[in-house]
């Protein structure tokens, strides 16, 4: 099955700087994610693309590690990423220790059973991702009145549009997820 329509690279032609960056990623996880090889055929926008990843998705003020997947995976889930549900649904199993979450908030978010902070991080993320154009002061008060911050309001803002553009590269690409990612934080790890 092909990985992607433009083609993948091997982590041996990419610049040094990502082959290092990407080996450090596969050395934790045990396998290259597909997006990185996808994505390897143009290095300056894999870079940047990697870049903007991680000051969104690493940082440790506001949202939670395991918040921010949960923001990932509704905006992923709403847009029809599979590549993103399912990489993402992984972090976030594991990061939450609930092996069901990913499937919840991926299929159907509005029925999804969540806390009363993770539905508001839910609703706003769909909000921005579903109705970009209407979204407005009204969803941002909605937001504070659940007791979110600015800070995390622009969080899940933030991510929520950078992964509206890589939910759309990944269409793009017609990325496909890598196997090791469907069992990740449902079973045991070898």
């Amino acid at each position: 099955m092909t990985v992607s329509r433009f083609g993948v690279v091997d982590l041996t032609a990419l610049p040094e700087d990502l082959g290092t960056r990407i080996g450090a990623i596969a050395e934790r996880s045990g396998f290259v994610p597909n997006i990185f090889l996808a994505l390897g055929h143009r290095p300056d926008e894999l870079r940047a693309f990697m870049d903007y990843h991680d000051a969104l998705m690493d940082s440790d003020d506001g949202l939670s590690k395991a918040e921010r997947e949960l923001v990932v995976v509704a905006t992923s889930g709403a847009n029809h990423c599979t590549y993103c549900v399912v990489a993402h649904g992984a972090i976030l199993r594991i990061r939450t220790k609930d092996q069901h979450i990913a499937d919840h908030v991926a299929s159907n978010p509005w029925a999804a059973e969540l806390t009363d902070r993770q539905r508001a991080i839910v609703d706003l993320a769909l909000s921005l991702a579903v109705d970009s154009a209407g979204f407005g002061e009204h969803d941002v008060a909605v937001a504070e009145d659940a007791g979110l911050t600015r800070a995390e309001i622009w969080d899940i803002g933030a991510i929520t549009a950078f992964f509206a553009m890589s939910n759309r590269l990944a269409h793009l690409m017609s990325l496909r997820p890598n196997d090791e990612f469907f069992l990740m934080g449902r079973v045991p790890r070898a």
